[in-house]
């Protein structure tokens, strides 16, 4: 259960107008709203799409934009007309902040491309999540994360060795967008103390999937060798995979000969952290198809879970292989707050950022209708 608001948030008194659908604009949104940011949320009137995304849902709106949409106010406006396009005029004339996720050229059609706004709102930070930029070879196409993954790489070195290239089971480019976006938001923040103005912030989902390529990147830079699929195995360092127990796998993640020893004094195996082909990181990492069988042979006499506990506690990273549902329940995600519980059954996750002295706050839930033009948070409003 998320704890009740101490303080106003870091961004109290910031104003965010978040024209922005779907997930990367909206995940940024929720980031400035969960610490301090007054966001009002502008719809079109049918509503964000993801509202239809799924099932579950709950009145009528799926979980997906339930996930989403935190610590928002909700209006619906058509900027396709005259009269909304005055109303968030207005609007901007109060705010601190922009986000959107319009195709390249629909806002500036309207007239309300970041020239035209800036000029009337200098102070405006307009911040725009895009497919691929504005301009460029692909400047302007849409972009969807599933396909930017597998343009960006990513699907090339995920999934099983020899197997086929694999989608990552969740919306990571839109996410890191999202963050990207958000992070973009505070740095124009900060720069306009000094200068007073405004600038146009712009997260793609392409630049973003190209910057998740960690250490292929790296690797394919220094060898020119293409990066392979290695399942769940790390490309650089061994053991860094999971291996089979007795019951269920558990996930190694030794980084360093010290750690290797310690996970080998634990399993009994003397002598492995002296052999030519285990003592180092690089000889590992050459000689890990039969460093995996051998740790295997050991393992696999050993209940998982203890084991990952007696390991973890004698200073090895290590894990058992958790679902989601267990993910949620387990005790040290109460203990961190990543899980927030707020009025009519909501729950959501957590913001992963920790700030002593002026920590995310949980206001406002997801609105399940539109036009709920909320009045503003006093305690957050920095005025």
């Amino acid at each position: 259960m998320s704890k009740l608001p101490v303080s106003p948030g870091a961004l109290a008194g910031i104003r965010v107008v978040d024209l922005s659908r779907i997930l990367g604009g909206p995940f940024c949104g929720q980031i400035l709203g969960d610490h301090g940011a007054d966001v009002l949320k502008i719809e079109p009137p049918q509503g964000d799409d993801t509202r239809t995304w799924g099932p579950p849902f709950k009145d009528g709106v799926a979980s997906y934009y339930f996930g989403l949409n935190r610590n928002k106010r909700v209006m619906r406006l058509d900027l396709s007309a005259d009269a909304d396009r005055e109303v968030l005029l207005a609007l901007l004339a109060d705010a601190d902040v922009l986000v959107e996720n319009f195709k390249t050229g629909t806002l500036e059609k309207w007239g309300l491309g970041f020239d035209a706004l800036s000029a009337r709102f200098p102070r405006l930070v307009h911040c725009r999540v895009s497919g691929f930029g504005a301009d460029g070879p692909l400047g302007g196409l849409p972009g969807y994360d599933a396909a930017i993954q597998a343009m960006a790489g990513i699907m090339s070195i995920n999934g099983e060795a020899g197997g086929d290239a694999l989608r990552v089971g969740l919306p990571v480019v839109d996410m890191v967008t999202g963050l990207n976006a958000a992070l973009g938001v505070l740095l124009a923040l900060q720069e306009r103390e000094r200068s007073g103005r405004g600038q146009f912030v712009e997260a793609a989902l392409y630049d973003s999937g190209l910057s998740l390529l960690h250490p292929h990147a790296a690797n394919w830079f220094m060898s020119g060798k293409e990066p392979t699929r290695t399942g769940n195995a790390h490309p650089n360092i061994y053991p860094y995979d999971t291996v089979a127990t007795a019951t269920d796998p558990i996930f190694l993640a030794v980084g360093n000969d010290r750690q290797f020893r310690i996970l080998c004094e634990h399993l009994e195996m003397p002598g492995f952290a002296d052999d030519a082909r285990y003592a180092t990181a690089g000889a590992r990492s050459v000689n890990r198809a039969a460093l995996k069988v051998e740790l295997e042979a050991r393992m696999g006499k050993l209940d998982g879970k203890v084991l990952a506990d007696t390991l973890v506690a004698a200073g090895v990273p290590c894990a058992p292989v958790l679902s989601v549902a267990h993910a949620l329940q387990h005790p040290h995600t109460v203990h961190r707050e990543m899980v927030v519980e707020m009025a009519d059954g909501y729950k959501g996750l957590g913001s992963p950022v920790k700030l002593s002295r002026t920590p995310a706050t949980y206001r406002y839930a997801p609105l399940a209708e539109g036009d709920q033009f909320l009045p503003r948070d006093a305690a957050n409003d920095g005025e």
